[in-house]
């Protein structure tokens, strides 16, 4: 069984930055494409980024890139999400997935077969 654990969100102010966290127990942690998406209220869950396995490059939504970073540490079997500069329009609960490798498209929840309990981020204007 594989289960994904994600870190305590929490509140910020825009401007400001947040690390969240993605613990996988289970299978091999290392041979995932992990992702993280979002979902906020009234709106379809939407991708934020992606780092594929085996290749391990990195994929963002475009309004993400360069604000968001995703790493993995395969030795603690953990995915982060840093944010930074949080907008008001990130508040949402943010997700984290496990997939197949190279799954397509990466952007895809239905491409995901284990999913995180969801994590709130609030951003304050």
């Amino acid at each position: 069984q594989v289960q994904l654990v994600e870190s305590e969100g929490g509140l910020v102010h825009a401007g400001g930055s947040l690390r969240l966290s993605c613990t996988v127990s289970g299978r091999a942690f290392s041979t995932y494409t992990m992702a993280w998406f979002r979902q906020a209220p009234g709106k379809e869950r939407e991708f934020v980024a992606a780092i594929v396995w085996p290749i391990g490059s990195t994929y963002y939504a475009d309004s993400r890139e360069g604000r968001f970073t995703i790493s993995r540490d395969n030795a603690k079997n953990t995915v982060y999400l840093q944010m930074n500069s949080l907008k008001f329009e990130d508040t949402a609960v943010y997700y984290c997935a496990a997939g197949p490798p190279s799954p397509s498209p990466y952007s895809w929840p239905r491409s995901y077969e284990y999913w995180g309990q969801g994590t709130q981020v609030t951003v304050s204007s």
